[in-house]
């Protein structure tokens, strides 16, 4: 399991995960809820293609020419042979979501191979209070969507970008592939009483997350009731 922040903090979340191939999911129940369909914008079926690293399963083909910029000097695209085809079921986060009783989405994590964008337009009203989403900014995997559409998507719902890392060690100078963080926009009205509608949650996600100057700009704009108490946290990067 990857880890997404410190272990400290897990039990402060409820995770659900999604695995759509059974003996996978099988694993994951033991600790976790798990929704055992695959994800994307609407109920359907959907190949997904197994690839020798698990890493790089995904609904799409791995392509050639993007892995040869991604890494030149290596043999690194003999992991992502393929070597199943599985036709699978698939669900929104929405329905998934509605189905298990959740009212409200406070963290939200999709790396999903290309598949990102389709899933997140699955969405319906779980409006995240951070979301962190794997963007190829050069296509990995074939006839995916361009970064931006899915940049555009995020914006229109009032999303504004507050972080970004590299993920991988690339040889190439150019940014192949990274985790891209949202939060809602606080210049917004409607990103504004989002984030007012979960202060305690937005502020515990900004602090284990290392948001700690942001998190001091919009207390003090939004007047957050425990702002003076974030006014004075230490920022143990830039401090």
């Amino acid at each position: 399991k990857e880890q997404h922040f410190l272990e400290k903090y897990e039990k402060f979340f409820n995770p659900i995960m999604v695995e759509p191939i059974p003996s996978e999911a099988e694993k994951l129940k033991k600790k976790y809820t798990v929704i055992e369909k695959g994800l994307w914008s609407t109920n359907c079926i959907k190949k997904l293609y197994v690839t020798r690293t698990p890493g790089g399963t995904s609904m799409y083909k791995p392509w050639k020419e993007g892995f040869d910029l991604y890494n030149p000097y290596d043999n690194y695209f003999r992991l992502y042979d393929i070597t199943d085809e599985i036709d699978v079921e698939c669900t929104t986060i929405k329905d998934s979501l509605d189905n298990l009783n959740i009212r409200e989405l406070d963290y939200l994590k999709i790396v999903a191979q290309g598949a990102e964008y389709e899933i997140l337009k699955g969405i319906g009203n779980y409006l995240p209070l951070l979301i962190k989403i794997g963007a190829h900014i050069f296509p990995l995997y074939k006839d995916i969507p361009n970064w931006t559409e899915m940049l555009n998507y995020i914006y229109k719902l009032d999303y504004m970008l507050c972080s970004w890392e590299k993920t991988g060690s690339h040889t190439t100078q150019s940014p192949m592939h990274m985790y891209m963080f949202f939060m809602p926009n606080f210049l917004t009205e409607k990103g504004k009483d989002l984030i007012l509608s979960r202060e305690n949650e937005f502020i515990f996600l900004m602090l284990i997350f290392g948001q700690v100057r942001l998190l001091q700009t919009i207390s003090k704009k939004l007047e957050f009731k425990l702002n003076s108490n974030i006014s004075k946290i230490r920022d143990k990067f830039f401090d």
